[in-house]
């Protein structure tokens, strides 16, 4: 635990540039706004999903009718990027979301407004719960091809799903 709250901002800040879009996983990916927003180029590359980790109209209001035309399915967490902000509970939802697209071999993209807290946020949780792997593995990842930094909040959820995740291993 002790890691997890004092070692992990480092890791995840890195040095890597921000890139538009990352294939984190072979069909996985995160994106900033703007990128979430242009359909056009979502279609070019083959996205089949998206999940928005700032949905709502006080954030990026995007929803499942601004993607119908473009045959994008979507999946909205309305979620603050504060540190009092409980994501949490969205884990499992946007890990299952994620992992049916994935399994039906689509592409998803997971954004926020910049890319780095709340979507990081949801691709971690998500490497954890279907992928297996421990926080830290799942950081050490992301940050080969993304430039990634939750919150102390969330990286404070983050350690509590570990946690849990791996006292189920036992």
């Amino acid at each position: 635990m002790h890691f997890c709250k004092h070692m992990l901002p480092e890791i995840a800040a890195g040095e890597k540039k921000q890139q538009k879009v990352t294939v984190l996983l072979s069909s996985l990916g995160a994106i900033c706004r703007a990128t979430a927003r242009n359909k056009t180029l979502l279609q070019n590359l083959g996205i089949t999903h998206v999940v928005n980790a700032a949905d709502g109209p006080q954030h990026i209001d995007t929803g499942p009718r601004f993607y119908r035309d473009a045959d994008i399915q979507y999946h909205g967490v309305e979620a603050a990027d504060c540190r009092d902000f409980d994501l949490s509970p969205f884990f499992s939802e946007t890990a299952d979301f994620i992992h049916g697209a994935l399994s039906q071999k689509g592409k998803v993209l997971v954004h926020c407004a910049q890319g780095i807290s709340r979507s990081g946020t949801l691709v971690l949780a998500f490497l954890m719960i279907k992928e297996g792997l421990t926080l830290v593995e799942a950081v050490e990842l992301v940050c080969r091809s993304r430039n990634i930094l939750p919150n102390t909040g969330f990286l404070n959820q983050l350690c509590q799903l570990d946690s849990a995740l791996r006292r189920r291993k036992m």
